[in-house]
């Protein structure tokens, strides 16, 4: 067996964000003894996952480990990338995305989700808006998903998120809203109505569209604190990554 590690991001057409997931990668300490190999569902011209994949598959490897860098398994990118990739038999939504060519065997990831190192950046991030963690909420705000069955994976996984972020901030309390059904105005609203100050924190890997525009237009009018910042650049994604591939290397060694 020679393992191979495929990092799978949206892609855009901002060459800022593409090197900061490059950046990150290039801080595996796993990647003298690995092939690793970052490629972009779609903006990326000659960065795509088929241009991963042969990237990977000619170095020789035979297993190709896929860490899906999305923020949530509520994305339907999520599934429709590993029904293509051959790692599951049909999408659960139609896609148009097209089977890939893979000789290898695919062991496919999970994207972020809840991972304690994600509640940390989260933290991070928005540390500096605390002045009265007695008096103060998390509110975590992500894109969700209008899809039945997506929608429940992004309520589990940012509400689960979102009670770690409080556990590792010590801050009254965390809750999350999604853009997908569009609660987030509503949720803000509720807990200044219990009196207290409302930290608002994007669960978004890159700030663009969403975190500049789109969450301030619907919080118009009120009174919150908003770094505004993304997930991305941070210093612990190499081991966010790292886990993910050892978890992945884990079950490989098991199914044998």
């Amino acid at each position: 067996m020679k393992p191979g590690v495929l990092i799978i991001s949206h892609g855009s057409r901002d060459e800022t964000w593409v090197s900061i997931v490059e950046g990150a990668v290039s801080g595996l300490s796993l990647r003298e003894e690995i092939p690793v190999a970052v490629s972009f569902l779609e903006l990326v011209d000659g960065r795509l996952i088929q241009d991963g994949i042969d990237e990977l598959e000619k170095t020789g490897v035979t297993d190709i480990l896929v860490i899906p860098l999305f923020v949530s398994s509520g994305s339907t990118h999520v599934d429709e990338i590993e029904y293509a990739l051959g790692a599951k038999p049909e999408p659960e939504r139609e896609t148009d995305l097209e089977l890939f060519t893979v000789k290898a065997k695919v062991h496919y990831g999970y994207p972020v989700d809840d991972d304690p190192d994600i509640a940390l950046m989260i933290w991070d991030k928005i540390r500096e808006l605390s002045k009265e963690p007695e008096r103060e909420i998390i509110l975590l705000v992500g894109h969700g998903s209008v899809h039945e069955g997506f929608r429940q994976r992004w309520q589990q996984g940012i509400s689960s998120l979102a009670e770690r972020v409080r556990e590792v901030s010590g801050i009254a309390a965390a809750d999350y809203g999604l853009l997908n059904p569009d609660n987030i105005r509503s949720r803000v609203e509720y807990w200044q109505e219990q009196g207290y100050d409302v930290l608002v924190a994007p669960l978004f890997l890159s700030e663009g569209y969403f975190t500049k525009i789109v969450i301030p237009a619907k919080l118009k009018g009120l009174t919150y604190a908003y770094s505004g910042q993304a997930l991305l650049p941070h210093p612990l994604l190499p081991h966010w990554i790292e886990h993910q591939i050892e978890i992945l290397l884990q079950r490989v060694r098991i199914e044998g």
